[in-house]
């Protein structure tokens, strides 16, 4: 009995299954929005590309010109004030509340960035 039982459920799982499949010349619903996502995809990448290399490449292009300009000339304006003082950048007066230093630890003078630069950047004498 077990074995009649058997193919007839194999059976029935194959009509079962063969219900999803598109047999017929219909155009069907699923393919057809499926073929409409992919165009639109398609579109909108295209979309983006083309924002990216006519907006984004020469924008940041732009920005790089900019900005090298406005360093170059903030470099000339300090080069100027040394060459007002003798080849010196001129002292910096130590009010108290620049560069100061709560969690510093006691007998060490440290300085907390990773980008320093010691043109630019002050060491003072109180920490605060």
């Amino acid at each position: 009995m077990l074995r009649a039982a058997r193919p007839a459920a194999q059976v029935a799982r194959a009509v079962r299954t063969r219900g999803f499949t598109s047999t017929s010349g219909a155009p069907n619903e699923f393919l057809a929005e499926r073929a409409a996502a992919e165009a639109h995809a398609k579109e909108t990448t295209n979309l983006w590309k083309n924002i990216s290399f006519y907006v984004c490449i020469p924008a940041i292009i732009g920005g790089a010109a900019w900005t090298y300009k406005l360093e170059a000339a903030h470099h000339e304006h300090l080069e100027h004030i040394k060459h007002d003082n003798g080849g010196e950048m001129p002292a910096i007066p130590d009010y108290e509340y620049l560069n100061i230093r709560k969690a510093m630890d006691t007998g060490r003078r440290r300085v907390w960035t990773l980008d320093w630069t010691g043109e630019v950047g002050q060491r003072l004498s109180s920490g605060g």
